[in-house]
């Protein structure tokens, strides 16, 4: 027998709508199953239901999840108009329609996951979800822990509030000027290392995402990818949930 789900469940799932955008679609009459509106929220359906959003069929495909090492120079897209690679390109024996949660720069290397799970993904980036997001940030010059304390205290750049939960000097090289400083993030705004630092007047020069929630990226290369692991699912949801509530 057919597993049955909750309509607005696998609307998310499907990565039309989050499941709250969801529920208000079926309350105003815009999801029809097997071509008859419907419009009560606790309503289940299985794989052999036609639930359609707004006309639109709805791709039921079996979630999946996978954790990319992204080269630097790559798109954290699933298309780009110029041309350029993005983050699908290095995983072309995936058949389901994945994109990635949340996003890497362009110059930025390290940890990206990819789903189908719309629902997983906006749980995941939510702006509660506590998350440690960190990242090893090559800087010319070298700061002092006075400066790395501004990243913590938080600071205001362009009129945007910046800040990181932790900062510190790995390690330093006196002669190039250089230092290898980890900071730790929860939230993540756009290019916000790189601009913490400039606003501190230490301006990155590589900069990685190295560990995101319990994931890390031991053992791979960049462009290697691999599907996460049932439990590590699990892990990355109950800390979402519990930061979420």
């Amino acid at each position: 027998m057919a597993k049955m789900e909750r309509l607005q469940k696998v609307i998310a799932h499907a990565g039309v709508a989050s499941r709250r955008k969801a529920e208000q679609m079926i309350l105003d009459g815009k999801v029809t199953v097997n071509g008859k509106v419907v419009t009560e929220l606790g309503t289940k359906v299985s794989k052999n239901d036609d639930v359609e959003v707004e006309g639109v069929p709805i791709d039921k495909e079996e979630p999946v999840y996978y954790l990319l090492y992204k080269p630097r120079g790559v798109i954290s897209s699933v298309s780009d108009d110029k041309g350029r690679k993005v983050v699908t390109d290095y995983l072309p024996e995936v058949k389901e329609r994945i994109f990635p949660i949340g996003r890497l720069d362009y110059d930025t290397s390290g940890l990206i996951i990819l789903t189908n799970d719309g629902e997983f993904a906006n749980m995941l980036m939510h702006p509660k979800h506590e998350v440690d997001k960190v990242y090893v940030a090559k800087t010319k010059g070298i700061p002092s822990k006075e400066q790395l304390q501004q990243l913590k205290k938080g600071m205001t750049v362009d009129g945007e509030y910046l800040k990181a939960v932790h900062a510190k000097i790995m390690s330093t090289d006196g002669k190039k000027n250089t230092a290898i400083v980890q900071v730790i993030l929860h939230e993540g705004k756009n290019r916000q290392v790189r601009r913490m630092f400039d606003a501190l007047g230490y301006p990155v020069d590589k900069l990685k995402r190295e560990r995101y929630g319990s994931l890390d990226l031991k053992g791979m290369n960049a462009g290697e990818y691999r599907p996460l692991k049932p439990h590590e699912v699990k892990v990355l949801r109950e800390m979402a949930e519990e930061n979420v509530k």
